[in-house]
């Protein structure tokens, strides 16, 4: 089973197993896939966290692939330049696009097939074509005066803006993939993958980034900036493999990713949730909502006191994680909203707000629209995927010539501000928000999930986890459940606004809720009914037979199996 956010990802993918591939070959193939298809919410250029269960070795793997900070990047070098906060877009964001060596490490170690052979479908689709979905064609008009009259390289690729319906190319994306796999064929498939990577990172691709981030280019401050990246910090980095964090809830054990990312966020609601009788309380009811929500502005204030990259700050996991934490916490979630941001732990301390306001293009639209992919993968040898690449949007940075595709600007979630755990250091992980997930039932490996979505994704993605664990929906069933999301926390992108007490629902739950939601303090906002989440899940069952489902929010998201 494949299950991805764009139908033609998902079919590349199940094209990968049917000719014999395992769920890694097809992951890649579904990855590479998604950066030609859905180039308004990933690219090239972009980052990429995975978490894996290899049946062979019956143990789960984090794969990182967020890049870093280039060493050139300090906050004294941002004061100098008068800003507060790193900006959305532009060259003074860009970190090491992590993506191709992630989904390299992930095809070398686990893998079956040969760089060539994954990268096939990304290549024709951006030689021959695919069809814009009318989300891509609203995106580039978005930023059409932008790439007009600034981002002149992003222009020549995707202007005129290309309308709903018609077939869009990439020739930069297909000669750059073209390239690799014509200079790094020979040998044996490790020996074709380790010169593919050569030449990303310390080859042309690398060369083309350093001299193009050099230009100065204008960006969400309204000012022109040059870059920071280099090739040697390319050169510098590798992706990893790292143990996951774990928790169980309910006969389920969910493995997340480290706190370099927002992954133990959905660890901590689960703790907190653990104690309520969340069954009783009905599904799609007020009671329902109002105490996820709570539960998440706990969770989401220790995010924002507590998380950042452990290689560089110590994060207190066990305790964050521990029985007798979230039972304290727990005992703070009343019956009204709260309007407080209240980490926990020994001495927290949150950022200062930031001032600023958005000018030449956005950081990411995230709040409702779930921009960023996902995809899960299962197979016949019991092999589970969870990938949620993203970065490198069309939007996020001028294309740079030579190569077709933006950098990432995962750089923004970093603060300006000294002694944070997510505050900014040269060669540093920022904290992103990309969440896969990974499930065993009854200590067997059973369910790959997640979503596009920013801060929300380690709610949307709980919400469905909650209707199929509590509740007893089934896959699909669940992802179709309504859902909702709390804005009530500093969002981790560019200008970092929050929105204290709001809440964002589908209207689909009705006047009922919607009202006793509002006499408890909330501040509702009703969106439209099929509107919050882009949720795919695939799984393995008891009886070893796969299903999946996805999401039919946006019309894109695409399962299939045999």
């Amino acid at each position: 089973m494949v299950a991805s956010t764009h139908w033609l990802a998902s079919a590349a993918g199940m094209a990968v197993l049917e000719r014999g591939g395992n769920a890694f070959d097809a992951a890649v193939a579904t990855g590479f896939a998604l950066q030609v298809v859905e180039p308004h919410l990933n690219g090239p250029g972009g980052d990429l966290p995975a978490i894996v269960y290899d049946a062979a070795r019956s143990e789960v793997k984090v794969v990182c692939a967020q890049g870093t900070a280039p060493a050139a990047a300090t906050i004294e070098r941002f004061e100098q330049l008068g800003l507060d906060a790193i900006p959305g877009t532009g060259f003074l964001p860009a970190v090491v696009p992590g993506a191709f060596d992630g989904w390299l490490l992930l095809l070398r170690d686990f893998g079956t097939w040969r760089l060539a052979d994954v990268l096939e479908f990304a290549i024709g689709f951006a030689e021959a074509g695919f069809p814009i979905v009318p989300a891509i064609e609203r995106a580039v008009r978005g930023v059409e005066d932008v790439f007009r009259d600034e981002w002149t390289t992003s222009a020549e690729v995707f202007l005129p803006v290309p309308r709903a319906g018609t077939l869009f190319r990439n020739p930069g994306v297909a000669a750059t993939y073209s390239r690799i796999v014509a200079e790094s064929r020979g040998g044996t498939r490790e020996q074709e993958l380790e010169r593919a990577r050569a030449l990303w990172y310390e080859g042309f691709v690398a060369e083309q980034i350093d001299a193009f981030v050099r230009t100065e280019t204008m960006d969400t401050t309204g000012v022109a900036h040059a870059g920071l990246l280099t090739a040697d910090d390319l050169a510098g980095w590798h992706a990893t493999l790292e143990p996951p964090l774990a928790r169980d809830y309910h006969g389920h054990t969910v493995f997340k990713t480290g706190a370099w990312g927002q992954g133990p966020v959905f660890l901590q609601q689960l703790a907190l949730l653990e104690r309520f009788d969340v069954q009783e309380m009905g599904l799609g009811s007020a009671e329902f909502v109002h105490t996820v929500v709570e539960c998440a502005k706990l969770a989401f204030a220790d995010r924002e006191a507590w998380y950042g990259d452990p290689a560089f700050v110590d994060v207190p996991i066990d305790l964050l994680l521990s029985d007798a934490y979230a039972d304290g916490r727990r005992a703070l979630v009343g019956e009204e909203a709260s309007g407080e941001l209240r980490p926990g732990g020994p001495s927290p301390r949150l950022p200062a707000p930031v001032g600023g306001a958005a000018a030449a293009g956005v950081g990411e639209p995230t709040r409702a629209s779930g921009d960023t992919c996902h995809l899960d993968v299962v197979d016949r040898h019991g092999n589970i995927v969870s990938a949620t690449p993203s970065g490198g949007w069309l939007w996020s940075s001028p294309v740079v010539p030579g190569i077709g595709f933006p950098l990432g600007t995962r750089a923004q979630m970093f603060w300006l501000e000294d002694g944070l755990p997510n505050s900014l250091a040269p060669r540093k992980r920022p904290r992103t928000t990309l969440s896969p997930s990974l499930a065993f039932r009854d200590g067997d490996p059973y369910l790959a999930f997640g979503t596009p979505g920013g801060d929300q994704q380690d709610q949307w993605s709980l919400v469905f986890f909650l209707h199929h664990v509590d509740f007893g929906l089934d896959l699909q069933a669940a992802i179709d459940a309504p859902s909702f999301h709390t804005n009530h926390f500093p969002s981790s992108f560019y200008p970092r606004q929050a929105r204290p007490k709001e809440v964002e629902v589908e209207s689909r739950f009705g006047d009922a809720v919607l009202s006793e939601l509002s006499e408890r303090g909330h501040a509702v906002n009703v969106r439209d009914g099929w509107s919050l989440g882009r949720l795919t899940a695939a799984a393995v069952d008891r009886d070893g037979v796969l299903k999946a489902g996805a999401n039919p929010r946006g019309a894109q998201g695409y399962a299939v199996g045999r």
